[in-house]
């Protein structure tokens, strides 16, 4: 059966989330650098079906482009280039960063741990991949 990726893209740090088989949950999978991207989805697709992969799309309050959007557009555009037979959806990410700090909180995680910014971007992550999927169900 095949999965749901979900990708909180960054320029240094990527973290990714994935769906269970009956793509009913989004799970953490891991924060990787960025440069290491490439080669880990190559490896990842050659062990794992993809239906999809999501990407959160960085905008401000009001809706609008921040700095980081144009750089989420080309990885989107690397995407679609190299993996045409697998669709990218995205999704607003505006308060995932936000979101994922309380959850960080609420699962009790001390403030140096919910520091790390490696555990931040997978929980980003999962928070897209589970949009995703409420929008979809």
């Amino acid at each position: 059966m095949s999965r749901i990726l979900g990708i909180d893209f960054g320029l240094k740090r990527i973290g990714l989330a994935v769906t269970d088989p009956l793509k009913m949950f989004a799970q953490p999978l891991e924060t990787i650098q960025a440069t290491t991207f490439p080669d880990w989805l190559k490896s990842y697709t050659n062990n794992e079906s993809l239906d999809c992969i999501v990407v959160g799309m960085p905008v401000n309050l009001s809706g609008e482009d921040t700095d980081a959007t144009q750089y989420v557009k080309q990885f989107i555009e690397w995407l679609n280039t190299n993996y045409p037979q697998i669709p990218v959806e995205i999704i607003d990410e505006r308060f995932s960063s936000h979101d994922a700090q309380q959850q960080l909180h609420t699962m009790g995680l001390k403030k140096n741990q919910r520091r790390e910014k490696g555990v931040l971007d997978t929980v980003s992550a999962t928070l897209i991949l589970q949009t995703y999927l409420q929008k979809i169900a």
